[in-house]
């Protein structure tokens, strides 16, 4: 239990910090007009009898504005590389030449945008609710601190410290509403 507001602060920055940091991975995820590796990331193969992050199994780079090269480091595993690249829902159609595969990625299409966008609108919404819950644990704390028989606040310490946690609240609350503006933005481009 934080014995004061600076305690309280740095612990709730901590967890909205990893909130954001959630979104902006799943926001990498989302593919938008260029090539970027992060599209890839999400991707699990089925390797060696598990089930491996695509990173674990092959180098992933950018060849060109809208093409993806995956290097695979084991001929035994380009296979279900190609087929997981292709299963992923990514609209992807790999391409193998030997240990590598290209990736090329299609222009996308309006329809494909909007989903795009209400995907992104998604994850932003979840990690507000995340923020919500770490603000809804810093309340409780609060309370928790006010009743406390060896170290009790004061009415106007439960006022400040309640007014300090939704104020940081806000704060990432915005930066989570730029963020989702930002990034359809950048899916809306053509």
């Amino acid at each position: 239990m934080p014995a004061d507001l600076k305690t309280l602060k740095q612990d709730l920055t901590r967890r909205m910090d990893g909130a954001i940091e959630m979104l902006k991975k799943e926001f990498s995820g989302l593919r938008t007009g260029r090539a970027s590796p992060a599209l890839l990331e999400p991707i699990r193969v089925e390797a060696y009898g598990n089930n491996q992050p695509l990173n674990q199994v092959a180098n992933v780079s950018v060849s060109g504005p809208g093409l993806l090269s995956v290097q695979v480091w084991d001929k035994s595993v380009v296979k279900a590389v190609e087929i997981a690249i292709r299963d992923s829902g990514l609209g992807l159609n790999p391409q193998t030449e030997g240990q590598v595969i290209r990736v090329p990625l299609p222009p996308l299409t309006q329809e494909r945008r909007n989903e795009l966008i209400k995907t992104a609108g998604k994850y932003a919404e979840s990690a507000k609710v995340a923020i919500r819950g770490v603000r809804r644990d810093g309340m409780e704390q609060v309370k928790a601190q006010e009743k406390d028989k060896k170290a009790p606040i004061s009415q106007d310490d439960v006022k400040h410290w309640s007014d300090e946690v939704q104020k940081l609240t806000d704060q990432y609350i915005k930066q989570i509403d730029s963020t989702l503006a930002e990034k359809e933005k950048d899916i809306r481009q053509v």
